[in-house]
Parts: C-alpha cells; structure tokens; sequence
C-alpha cells in the first residue's frame, strides 16, 4: 500500500453503520478496507485515525468558485475543512463562454468578487470560448479538489444573443438563437456538464462601468418558455437544472416545482435555493417544505432544496451588501462605484425619504429583514457607536435608526463594519431543515462574497450539530446519515463519481477528530487570498477538527496543513463529468 488509515470509525457515505476497520490506498484508489491488519511496505505512508472518523471526502455542490480556480486551484479554503469535490457554475454564471469584459460584469458585482482582479485575469489568460475549452483549460489546471460545473443560462444566454441583447427585457431571442442555445446545452451535456443553471432573480445585477451597469442578469430576461426549451434536453438525460427564485416574493419557486413534475413525463431534477429558517419570514421553511413534499409526493417530481447546517450571518462594510440590491433605493446607491458620489447620493434628503419609506414599508416583498435592532455595529472610526446596533445608537440619539445608518455609512464608507444574521438562528428549526427529506445540504457560495459570508466549513458544523444534539440526549440524525447527506448522497443525485468510501472507488476521504467539533467551528477569522493582491476575506479556521484530507489519494491536509504541492502539483482533483 501508498498509505493506509489506521483504526479508524469508517463511514461508507451510504449510510450504513461505520465499522472501525483499516484503509488501504494504493495507486490513489481504496485498494481494501480491513478489520485485520494491512501490511505495510518500506515507503508505506501510516496515519493513526484512533478516535477519529474517517469519512468520503465532502461535496459542495454550490459555489462560485470559477475565478478564484483560475488563480488559486488548490481552493484550499474548502479543502482543510475535508471538502474534496465542489461545484461551480452556479446561479447562471459561468466562465465557459463569453468575452472577459462580458463575463467579469456579469461575475464581480452579484457575487462581491473583486472585479480588477477578475477583470485582468481573464484578459490575461482566457483562451477558450468554446464548452469543450473551458473543460480542457480546468484540466490542465493543478486543481486542489475535484471540480464539476454547470452550464451558466447568463452566460450562454449573452454568447448567443450578445450581450446588450440578451438584457433587453422587449427581446426574444429568435429561433435560430433559441436553436443555438438548444445546441450549445446537448453539447455541454455530452461533455459531463451537470446541468444548467438559471437566474430569476431581478436584484442581481451587471457590474462594470458600461451603460449595461445595475440591469439584472441575462438569465432573468428569460421567459418560461425558453427556460422549458432547455429542460426538455435535460429532462432526456437526467440532468439537473439549478434554479433562484425570485426569494424575495418567493411566489415563482411553484413555476420550479411545477417545471419539475414527473406527471406523464420523466421528472427533471431540479436543485432551488434554499430552505431556511429566514427572519424576514418566520415559518416559511415550513412552507416550502410541504410543497416539495407535494410535488414529489404527488406529481412526480424530483425536487431538492439546497439548504445550510448553521446559522446563515453577514457581514457588511457600509451599504456594500447585496440585499440592498433588494429594494430601489438600496440599488441606486449601488449602482454609484465612487465612494464620494455614493457619499452624497445619501445625505440627499430625497434620496432619505425615499429609501426610509421602501426600508420601513411592510407590504413591498421581502428576503432580508430590514431590522436595524439585529444589525451590530463592529468596527467604526467613530468609536462611540462600536458594539451597538443601529437602533439603539437611533434611541441614544433620538433619531430614527434609518437616518443613523445613512450617515454613518456615508461619513465612513467601508471604514463601517457591521453584523446580523438573516436566517437559522433557532436550533429546532435548523434540525426540521437538516432532516427534511426534500434537501441536498450545500448552498455555501464558497469563492463569493468573500468579505460577507464563511461558509466554507458547512459539512463540519452539520456534524457538530449532529453531535451537540446526541451529548444532550435529543438526537435528531445518526452520524451515518449526516455523513450520507454531505456527500454520497449528494453524488449520487448529481451523478458525480464522488462521496462514496468503498474498496474500488477513488480516495478521497476525511479524517476528522470528533473532539475538534466544538464552539471553535463557529467562530469567523480574516485570512488574505492567494494571488488575489492580499485581499482579505472571512473565513473559520478549526484546524482541530481535521487530520487529514486526502484527494485522489494524496494527503492535502495533514495536521491542520495544507500541503505546499496543493494547487502546485497535477494529482490531486480532477475534472468530474456527469455519468451518461
């Protein structure tokens, strides 16, 4: 054997009981898994997993990964958390095709992704526009993990229409467009291309500095119809159409569970964002819960929500977040780059008046909760107002909190730091979601916004949560099944060779140390990104919880280290394609 994982508790990511046994890797395939002990040759490499759980390696199926691959492969942040696979083209982006200018306005401003540096990367290096290209390019690419991606609507949609076209809401696109599209999706399909990825929500917008700037995406120009020319071909072949609602009146997700049906037809397999247990509207989990239990149930569908294990919080420098994009007043300030613009725009009284009257009216829809009592301040340069939400500084003053916010945030820019969590923030619930029948467990966004959000370490506080709950004598998931959601089920309803630990199959897996799953999981860090001009982004580093990652075999993590050949060295991830 290369290497052989000692006297571990092996889980399958099937969902059987683990078994304590030992692991032997040769060749970067699990060449055997045994309770008697595996002979060891000279350069046999020995990692002593007593106490410790020994897992398939993780799957993120939902992240926005496909810039920072292209200058960072290793994608380790996800990796030292036991992540082995991830999924990028999501939410109908994708660098497949396009022109860099097209494509970094299309990519920078909804996903908060620093638009020079996307900008001039994709200039320098893109030198594929077709679909078989981009595979081959990720091929040659010395990937940390395995990476498979969808096929992005927007993106297609602006290669086949042009771009102005594509954003234009009085324009179909013509047959031979809509051909083109049709083609341009079979191929992807024979490629291993997992599916498409659709965007229906209006409040992501263009970036850059054309005149195209703060339209919404090209995919939300789209009617059903042409969506349904689309899924017909993925529906043939059993790909996965990747869905966002419009979350804010979250009335067209029913369009997603009808598109889905099974009834007199082959169900399309169909993955929306997300279940969860939101502020702006308690209960309606439950909700949606019971219609894809309907739809599944009772018209054959094939729906999945995507859904995450933790308490879903965000960070914010200003106005800088995408919520804002919610509403009109929040996106013409987001619309303005210049920080001195953007300063003035909201001391103009008008300008206050009307974004207090859509900040505070209860009837316009909602996804965030507009609540100024569960927004903490962090990090101000006026050190008066640290530690303290918005309202309460509002009461201390005597003023309304809307009109505290808009100064501080025009006074200070970025300089103002703030905090609040939209959504899982009750421990019950979160269970409700987390075993919910109807979830696939992702939607971390990993590689996006960067400087709001650190959800990179997803899988090891669904087990900690799972774990919390058996010490206190409420369980509410065997480890197994935890196990299973984050990763063989997840494969298998991708059709992804990944998440399964069997004798045969690749050698990705996971050694995790039971006793690192604690508080320390939860708590947020800044760490700077590789070759991203030392731009800083959130992250949680709990290197405790994790021995050891090894991806095709190969050791990535040892110790709560990343390996320097990780992202360096080819033979570690792969280009995963979708079984035919």
């Amino acid at each position: 054997m290369d290497l052989i994982v000692e006297n571990g508790l092996v889980f399958d990511g099937l969902g059987a009981p683990p078994r304590r046994c030992h692991v032997g890797i040769r060749e970067g395939t699990v060449a055997t898994l045994s309770e008697a002990p595996i002979p060891r040759a000279p350069h046999t490499r020995v990692i002593d997993a007593t106490g410790h759980w020994v897992t398939p390696g993780f799957i993120d199926l939902h992240t926005h990964y496909d810039a920072e691959v292209e200058l960072a492969p290793s994608l380790s942040e996800s990796v030292r958390h036991g992540v082995t696979t991830v999924v990028m083209g999501s939410c109908s982006l994708s660098l497949a095709v396009g022109t860099p200018e097209d494509l970094a306005d299309m990519f920078c401003r909804v996903e908060a992704i620093p638009y020079a540096t996307v900008r001039s990367l994709l200039e320098e290096r893109k030198q594929w526009n077709t679909l078989s290209g981009y595979l081959e390019h990720l091929e040659g690419l010395p990937l940390g993990p395995h990476v498979a991606s969808f096929l992005g609507h927007s993106a297609l949609r602006a290669h086949v229409m042009g771009l102005e076209r594509s954003l234009e809401s009085k324009v179909k696109p013509g047959e031979d467009e809509l051909r083109r599209m049709e083609g341009l999706v079979r191929e992807g399909l024979d490629l291993g291309y997992l599916g498409l990825s659709v965007m229906t929500l209006k409040w992501d917008k263009m970036g850059g500095s054309r005149d195209i700037r703060s339209r919404p995406l090209p995919s939300t120009y789209a009617r059903w119809s042409e969506y349904r020319r689309l899924t017909r071909l993925l529906r043939e072949r059993g790909r996965v159409f990747q869905g966002v609602p419009n979350v804010s009146t979250k009335v067209n997700v029913l369009l997603f569970l009808l598109e889905s049906a099974g009834l007199g037809r082959r169900a399309l397999k169909t993955s929306v964002i997300s279940m969860m247990d939101a502020r702006a509207s308690r209960g309606i989990h439950r909700l949606v819960g019971f219609l894809s239990r309907f739809a599944n149930g009772l018209l054959g569908a094939d729906f999945k929500w995507q859904a995450l294990p933790e308490v879903f919080d965000l960070w914010a420098e200003g106005i800088d977040l995408v919520v804002f994009e919610e509403f009109g007043a929040g996106a013409a300030a987001l619309h303005l780059q210049d920080a001195v613009s953007r300063a003035e725009l909201l001391k103009d009284p008008a300008y206050r008046a009307r974004f207090r009257s859509q900040w505070t009216n209860r009837f316009l829809p909602r996804a965030f909760h507009r609540d100024f009592n569960e927004s903490l301040i962090l990090q101000c340069p006026d050190a008066s107002v640290v530690g303290k939400s918005f309202a309460q500084v509002a009461r201390e003053q005597g003023r309304h909190a809307v009109d505290v916010f808009l100064d501080l945030a025009a006074t200070h820019g970025d300089a103002l730091r703030w905090y609040t969590v939209m959504a899982n923030d009750r421990r019950e619930e979160l269970e409700r979601i987390c075993r919910h029948p109807d979830i696939l467990v992702g939607f971390s966004d990993a590689g996006a916004h960067l400087r709001n959000m650190a959800h990179y370490n997803f899988p090891l506080r669904m087990l900690r949560l799972v774990r919390e709950a058996q010490k206190r004598g409420e369980p509410f998931m065997s480890v197994e099944r935890a196990v299973h959601r984050l990763t063989g089920e997840i494969g298998e309803w991708f059709g992804l060779d990944a998440g399964v630990l069997a004798e045969g199959r690749r050698a990705d897996l996971t050694v995790i140390n039971p006793e690192g799953l604690d508080a320390k999981v939860d708590e947020i860090a800044e760490a700077p990104m590789e070759n991203f001009g030392g731009f800083v982004r959130l992250v949680r580093r709990n290197d405790a919880a994790v021995k050891a990652v090894l991806i095709s075999g190969r050791e990535a993590v040892s110790g709560g280290t990343v390996s320097p050949a990780l992202g360096q060295e080819r033979g570690f991830g792969k280009v995963l394609r979708a079984r035919a």
